[in-house]
């Protein structure tokens, strides 16, 4: 598979990505600063409550506190953001054990608001792979591999999230209150321009893609994220290697590619 560089650190091997963070004085690790320009850019009021509402599975999240998942067929009740269908906490009739409807609040900030994105309960979770089609009689599945699952989705997220950060430190100066996430999806079959490229070379296809926009002080900013596997889950739920980058959109990601890719030469 080989190790592919996913931020603008010069890291050799992308899965210590959590190794490399900003600096403490990088306003990536500061909240959301009173009076900061998240929203600069104005929008009329009707397709700013088509973007930027909260998203359904995300509405009553915090009901539930101590990912993205497609499929559903009627695409009408898909919440925008994220690509899910309301949530749904009820077991399924045929469920061979009970789930955990608790939700883990994640260090991801939401868009257009003072809170952070909330992950999917074990519940949830089943669920929408139930809406894929997955049959679990099929598998040899038990409450505690549902509870690993959850886990290594959430440490995926915020990996991927510090991932970005390292991106997005490049803008500081001119966004100091850091970015927000908007809406994501998942594209797992969709493969990348680089991945395809990686593919031809004799490396690996990725196992899953997704794309996130994030808001970058009033600026929507699109990430696109290939999951590689990365071997044993570790004892922090990592396994995953990934390579993070912004999409080739605009003139600034091209040039923030194309500074990364010379100081990784250079280096």
């Amino acid at each position: 598979m080989g190790s592919s560089a996913s931020t603008p650190a010069a890291a050799a091997n992308p899965s210590n990505a959590s190794d490399h963070q900003p600096p403490s004085q990088c306003p990536m690790h500061e909240g959301k600063k009173k009076g900061c320009p998240v929203s600069a850019v104005a929008s009329d009021p009707s397709s700013e409550s088509k973007e930027h509402s909260v998203p359904a599975h995300q509405d009553r999240a915090y009901e539930y506190v101590e990912c993205p998942v497609t499929g559903a067929k009627n695409k009408e009740n898909l919440d925008p953001s994220n690509l899910m269908p309301p949530p749904n906490q009820t077991p399924s009739p045929d469920q061979p054990f009970a789930l955990s409807t608790s939700r883990e609040e994640s260090s991801i900030p939401r868009a257009d608001s003072e809170k952070k994105w909330v992950y999917p309960s074990e519940q949830m979770f089943w669920n929408a792979m139930l809406r894929k089609g997955w049959k679990w009689k099929d598998d040899d599945i038990s409450q505690k591999d549902m509870y690993n699952i959850i886990r290594i989705h959430n440490q995926n997220n915020e990996q991927a999230w510090k991932e970005i950060l390292k991106w997005e430190a490049l803008h500081a100066h001119e966004c100091p209150c850091g970015p927000s996430l908007v809406r994501f999806g998942g594209k797992a079959k969709e493969y990348s321009p680089r991945a395809r490229i990686r593919s031809w070379m004799g490396y690996e296809l990725p196992f899953d893609r997704h794309d996130w926009i994030i808001n970058r002080c009033g600026t929507e900013v699109r990430y696109v994220i290939d999951y590689y596997d990365g071997g044993e889950v570790n004892k922090d739920y990592q396994f995953t290697v990934l390579d993070v980058r912004p999409a080739f959109d605009s003139f600034s990601a091209v040039w923030d590619r194309m500074k990364v890719a010379w100081w990784r030469w250079t280096s």
